[in-house]
């Protein structure tokens, strides 16, 4: 059995779609960041970074005592491997599944995860239109980067449908508040559309759907402390 210590974001869904679409068995351990559960001494045991997803495996290949990871790139490769699904054999196959999964993991998650953060932030923290600029730009260069790529392949690898595919399609589900067009992008919006027809990607991404709320309804007060808790941290103290 997997735990899944999650909450649904971009990087939680990665793994849940993966589970999904391999039937393998989970069991889903919330971890409400807004409410900081991420910085709690138990979940930093899991992961000194404090950020979800991780994963707890029961029955580790090994036959050893339980092994955590945290990351969702070596989640997935982890998945993968153990699994023997979505993740080939061959060398050069698994190159191009192993250099797309850096991709999104170097590049593609944190460029659209800042632009998303600039153009929802406003002016509360004075002007950040250069950052706005900066963000969604690069943004709109790596769509461009993932529309070249498909432009002669129907998958991010190239034939066949990888963990490459589940790592980098959550993060482009909100194309339109990252401040881009998806109909600039033809390759990648086909590409867009067929991952997001697959039954196991729906239901990937629907996991978790009663954990979120709109922080725009909640007193401002509430909003602010979320938003202490998510922005702006600084290192945890290290006791002696």
């Amino acid at each position: 059995m997997i735990d899944l210590h999650y909450w649904p974001t971009p990087n939680g869904k990665k793994v849940t779609i993966f589970l999904e679409e391999t039937g393998t068995p989970y069991r889903l351990v919330p971890v409400n960041i807004g409410r900081g559960d991420q910085f709690s001494p138990e979940f930093l045991k899991l992961n000194p970074n404090h950020r979800m997803p991780v994963i707890v495996d029961h029955a580790p290949a090994d036959g050893g005592a339980p092994i955590s990871i945290f990351e969702s790139g070596a989640i997935l490769f982890y998945l993968a491997e153990k699994t023997g699904q979505l993740w080939p054999q061959d060398l050069r196959a698994r190159i191009e599944v192993s250099q797309w999964v850096i991709w999104q993991m170097a590049n593609q998650g944190p460029k659209l995860g800042e632009a998303g953060h600039f153009r929802r932030l406003g002016d509360r923290e004075g002007d950040q239109s250069y950052a706005v600029r900066r963000f969604t730009d690069e943004a709109n260069r790596l769509y461009g980067v993932l529309n070249a790529r498909l432009r002669d392949r129907p998958y991010l690898a190239g034939d066949s449908y990888t963990i490459a595919d589940i790592i980098a399609y959550p993060w482009t589900v909100n194309w339109k508040a990252q401040g881009q067009e998806i109909d600039e992008f033809k390759h990648f919006k086909r590409w867009f559309e067929t991952i997001g027809a697959r039954p196991a990607v729906q239901r990937g991404l629907a996991v978790g759907a009663e954990f979120s709320t709109d922080r725009n309804t909640l007193p401002p007060e509430e909003q602010e402390r979320i938003r202490k808790i998510l922005y702006n941290q600084r290192a945890l103290p290290v006791p002696d």
